[in-house]
């Protein structure tokens, strides 16, 4: 028995919708089992278009397959997925947290919180899968008021037991600073889980308390919860910064006691907790132990050299990179350029800087000229690092022309000085402390005219000088 023939011609389809339409002696797939078999968004567009000649589109079950792949999958469009979204009629719940996860996710993350929103005015239900990406939201957007209001119609909902928004109410907190509404919710949940448990620890890590992060780890270990490899090496990614030390040693005495394997994630972990709180050697002890490396494992020993002072070591580690034809990122260059500059290698920093794009074709960050600008500084050659961000393709911020600002006072050049001075100006009116650096310049060069010049200056404009403040770490 022959197959029934399409009437129109399978040439002009991909081949899954081609193949799924030709099938002989059997029923052929339901356009909603089609999108989720769907592996590029030219397939996609087509099962769209034969959902809308088949007056499926109509079907929320099948439109909300369409909407996955295309808001969720990395083969996806979420331009797309917003047209699709914005044409169904009535969209479902599945739908609504469909979207709001996508744009949580996304780079616009306000974006997800104005789809809650709309949801809520339109009367949609929100459940335990909205909340997380909503909470989610937050925490990227980094707004405690967002937060806090979520956290009241959590409580409305009656999902405030839920371990999935709890956890997200944990992050929103510890990542908005705000560590004592962390510790409450945390602290009424009866049953917690690894995850919870881990955000609680990881927020206070992230938020300099590591006395309490450390109290808090301990007690998840004795409340019976096994960290995994993943679990450390979230912990220790928070605790990556000055005073957490003592944590960081903690979990790595913890995972020699219990045996857990160093693998690419939990050693690359340890070895930037280590040299980001300067204990370079036993970060490379470590570094050079591990059977495999990826390139942020390479990048975090690089970068750890680089800013504690062992520049020609950080050099040779990069030339020990390629040798092993590990292809190195644009990360990995802003550590070797870094390096360069703290070891006052002009020479190969040029010759670096220009390798990024003739032989690893790589394109340069603002970053990368950051650290040129400070390199060409520190070697006196102010007038080929203006003329660098001159030549820039984007226009330069106040960073960059404060380095060469910087340099400038350094080596007493007040003609260059002058120039930067109002491309700061330009960008920043109310910046104060470059009038100061000049008008110091001025006064060492014994140009007090120019001094006084300079001090009406900010009195008619009101710019008054900023007293300067120190922390200090006291007990952890």
């Amino acid at each position: 028995m022959l197959a029934p023939k399409p009437s129109f011609s399978v040439r002009y389809l991909s081949p899954l919708l081609a193949a799924a339409l030709s099938q002989p002696l059997q029923k052929p797939p339901s356009l909603s089992a089609l999108a989720d078999k769907c592996t590029s968004m030219r397939q996609l567009k087509q099962v769209h278009a034969q959902m809308i000649v088949a007056s499926r589109i109509h079907d929320n079950y099948a439109a909300s397959r369409l909407l996955s792949f295309c808001a969720l999958s990395d083969s996806g469009d979420v331009n797309y997925a917003v047209k699709l979204f914005n044409t169904t009629h009535e969209p479902n719940t599945f739908m609504w947290n469909t979207m709001i996860r996508a744009q949580a996710g996304g780079l616009n993350p306000s974006a997800a919180l104005f789809l809650y929103t709309e949801m809520r005015r339109l009367d949609v239900w929100p459940g335990k899968h909205t909340f997380p990406f909503v909470l989610k939201a937050c925490t990227r957007f980094q707004s405690l008021n967002c937060c806090k209001q979520v956290h009241t119609h959590v409580m409305k909902f009656g999902l405030e037991s839920d371990l999935h928004v709890v956890n997200g109410l944990v992050r929103g907190y510890s990542v908005s600073g705000e560590l004592s509404d962390a510790r409450q919710v945390f602290d009424e949940i009866s049953e917690r889980n690894l995850s919870v448990w881990t955000s609680m620890v990881c927020g206070y890590a992230q938020n300099d308390f590591s006395n309490e992060a450390l109290l808090l780890f301990d007690g998840m270990v004795a409340d019976g919860f096994e960290p995994n490899g993943a679990t450390l090496a979230s912990v220790l990614s928070a605790s990556a910064k000055e005073g957490c030390l003592e944590l960081g040693d903690a979990i790595y005495e913890f995972t020699k006691e219990r045996g857990i394997e160093l693998g690419v994630i939990l050693g690359t972990a340890l070895v930037h907790m280590y040299a980001k709180n300067g204990a370079v050697s036993k970060a490379r002890v470590l570094f050079d132990s591990m059977q495999e490396k990826n390139i942020a494992t390479w990048n975090a020993m690089i970068h750890g050299l680089a800013v504690h002072g062992h520049g020609e070591e950080a050099l040779r580690l990069f030339q020990k990179l390629e040798k092993e034809n590990v292809i190195p990122n644009d990360i990995t260059f802003i550590g070797v350029l870094s390096a360069c500059c703290h070891a006052g290698l002009l020479e190969a920093g040029r010759e670096i800087f220009h390798s990024m794009k003739t032989v690893h074709n790589i394109q340069h960050k603002i970053e990368h000229y950051g650290c040129m600008v400070n390199l060409l500084g520190r070697g006196g050659k102010l007038l080929e690092a203006e003329k660098l961000i001159r030549d820039m393709v984007w226009k330069a911020d106040v960073v960059i022309w404060g380095a060469l600002l910087t340099a400038c006072r350094n080596r007493g050049n007040i003609e260059v000085a002058e120039r930067v001075v109002e491309e700061i100006r330009a960008l920043d009116p109310h910046n104060h402390g470059v009038h100061v650096v000049l008008s110091n310049m001025y006064a060492e060069a014994g140009r007090w005219e120019d001094v006084m010049r300079l001090r009406k200056s900010m009195k008619k404009g009101n710019l008054k000088k900023v007293p300067g403040w120190s922390s200090v770490d006291d007990g952890g």
